[in-house]
This record gives structure tokens, C-alpha cells and sequence, in this order.
């Protein structure tokens, strides 16, 4: 049997998970039976709805909502615009302090598709040589927009097998014992859907993250 997802909030209407890398969050996006909304289900012992994406490589904050309603408010949320969630990565490349990438993206993996609009808030937080460490935010939700744009500005996510450099990748699987997307949701913000009060629900960085930090941070 597979292990419980750790809980980071729960209520009446909605319950957040502490997502691992490698998991996809439902079936629709993956075909094993071992998925993130399969597990909550099953630890909750009720029905789980889905209310947003977060990719397989990705860890950290997943939200589900408890009940239909629930997740009709907070899905109308997410398209509003009015929740904010948090990524810190690992990128070749040494971006600028802050910025703002505002750069069309196809909607979906296929590039032939007629692009939309996309933007994302980054702040650079710490340099290792040629890598940094960025916090980054995005403002709209366009498939791997996080990924898709930080490659645009050449720096591309630390072990990211389909935007990313093979060498680099292959440098911190060897070294560092990497062997996952450097990509973490540290937090989300979001109005609750019973009262529209602001909610805001982090998730600490993983150790096979942090223990790679802690080596770049004094160079072995």
C-alpha cells in the first residue's frame, strides 16, 4: 500500500498535501494507479475533486478540494487569477535580481498550437557560481510555463529532462545525487472558498533539495 501524503492544512472544504516528486496529482495525466488525489482518497476515506496542476516532477503544495462546491469556488479562483502560488528552482544561468518574463506560450505540448498570453515574477535569492537559486511566481497557469519560461531567458531548471541541459543534469545526478526536477511549490494563496478569507499554506523544501543547497552553499 502506498504511503499517505503529509497533510499541511485540512478543513471542511478543503485539504492540502505535501506533494512528492515523480507522483502525477490524478489518472488523467498519468495511467498508473498510483496517483496524488488516489492517495488523499484513500487516507480521508472520501471523494477528493482536483482544482489545479501540478506537474509529476514537481513537489510540494497540492490543494484538493472536499466537496463539489468547493471546487466550482476555487476553480473560479484560479481562473480570477486571485491565487498566488510559489516555486523556488535551481537554474544554470544567472538570471537578473527580479524580472518579469512576459513571453506567449502554446497552451499545450503542442507547438503548432496558436500561443497565449504568459507571465512570470522571478527573484533571484542566491548565486552559486554559474547556478541560482530563484523564487519565482507565475501569474498565469499555461502548462510547464514554469519551466518553459526560464529556459526562455537561458536558464534552464536544474534537472528538467525536456527544457533543460543533459550535462548539467548529469553533473548534479553524479555529484549530488539529484535525481528529480529541481522544482518545488513552497506555498500557496488562495481565498477560502467558505468565507473568501485569505489562506496561505507552505511547504518546507525537501531534503534531497536541501542537502544540495547545503553542499553548493559551501562548494563541494
Amino acid at each position: 500500500m502506498s504511503a499517505p501524503l503529509p497533510i499541511l492544512h485540512r478543513d471542511d472544504h478543503l485539504v492540502a498535501v505535501d506533494k512528492p516528486a515523480g507522483l502525477a496529482v490524478h489518472r488523467g495525466w498519468a495511467p498508473e494507479h498510483d496517483v496524488a488525489m488516489t492517495r488523499v482518497r484513500d487516507a480521508l476515506g472520501r471523494h477528493v475533486f482536483p482544482v489545479h496542476r501540478l506537474d509529476r516532477g514537481t513537489s510540494g503544495v497540492l490543494v484538493l478540494a472536499l466537496h463539489a462546491e468547493a471546487a466550482r469556488v476555487l476553480g473560479r479562483a484560479f481562473a480570477a487569477g486571485a491565487v498566488h502560488k510559489t516555486y523556488l528552482t535551481l537554474v544554470r544561468g544567472i538570471p537578473p535580481e527580479r524580472g518579469l518574463i512576459d513571453h506567449a506560450l502554446p497552451p499545450g505540448e503542442d507547438r503548432a498550437q496558436e500561443r497565449v498570453p504568459a507571465r512570470t515574477a522571478f527573484v533571484r535569492r542566491e548565486v552559486f557560481g554559474r547556478y541560482a537559486l530563484v523564487e519565482v511566481r507565475p501569474l498565469t497557469g499555461r502548462l510547464h510555463q514554469v519551466r518553459r519560461h526560464l529556459k526562455h531567458i537561458a536558464c534552464p531548471l536544474i534537472g528538467d529532462v525536456n527544457y533543460g541541459k543533459g550535462e548539467h543534469n548529469r553533473l548534479f545526478r553524479e555529484r549530488y545525487q539529484l535525481h528529480r526536477l529541481f522544482l518545488h511549490a513552497t506555498s500557496i494563496e488562495l481565498p477560502h472558498p467558505a468565507d473568501g478569507a485569505t489562506l496561505i499554506i507552505e511547504s518546507p523544501l525537501p531534503v534531497e533539495l536541501t542537502e544540495v543547497l547545503a553542499r553548493l552553499r559551501v562548494g563541494t
